[in-house]
């Protein structure tokens, strides 16, 4: 059963995705929570295994909170809710530790979908949707070097290309295609990559090959 905290500061949106969860057989609603504070604070007393965190609302905004939970509490996932699918909060929402983002107009069935996905520990964004926004604003944000970019010294070649693959929006099996390796070649190299650049998933990735100039945006 997976246990899902609703944080949206509007009654009726948290009431319409409650509805949607709660007829799942393998979901439930473990809480509601009205603003980013009283999100932290239900995830430390609830510990759901998924908050579906709206990004905009008063107070502390769902930046900051997801921020405080994956911090505080690793385990939890948390999928982001946006009406502005296009804005540079959402890349704020993978940088603070999202596991992706969906827009609020998504059918019913994205919706669990998603959750399920976020769930299993990987991303639940588009990754062409996700490479395009990223280009769009990682990089103008970005004037100087970070920290990560000494990071990439310690990937083996092999390493360097899946993360490249990855930020140019592939999945695991068109890289697969890509680089003529079986699937759970490709999981290994994923896996261990992750580990050494120190993301927790997919999303995080594709912000690092942006932030490191592996991959650029489109006209950059």
């Amino acid at each position: 059963m997976i246990n899902v905290l609703l944080a949206d500061d509007q009654a009726l949106v948290r009431t319409g995705f409650g509805m949607i969860v709660g007829a799942q057989p393998d979901m439930a609603v473990a809480g509601e929570a009205a603003d980013g504070q009283e999100a932290v604070r239900l995830s430390g007393a609830l510990r759901p295994d998924v908050v579906l965190m709206d990004v905009h609302m008063p107070g502390m905004d769902g930046v900051a909170a997801t921020e405080r939970i994956v911090t505080e509490h690793p385990e939890v996932r948390v999928l982001a809710l946006s009406t502005f699918d296009l804005d540079e909060y959402v890349v704020a929402m993978l940088r603070a530790g999202a596991s992706g983002f969906l827009p609020k107009d998504i059918s019913p069935e994205e919706l669990v979908e998603g959750v399920r996905i976020v769930h299993r520990g990987e991303s639940a964004v588009a990754p062409r949707l996700l490479t395009r926004l990223i280009g769009t604003f990682v990089r103008a944000a970005r004037p100087r070097a970070t920290p990560r970019d000494g990071l990439l010294g310690t990937l083996t070649e092999r390493e360097r290309e899946v993360l490249t693959l990855i930020g140019s929006g592939r999945s695991n099996t068109e890289i697969a295609a890509d680089l003529r390796l079986s699937p759970s070649t490709v999981k290994n190299h994923v896996t261990s990559l992750f580990a050494k650049v120190g993301v927790r998933d997919r999303a995080q990735a594709v912000i690092v090959a942006y932030e490191t100039g592996l991959v650029r945006p489109a006209g950059a």
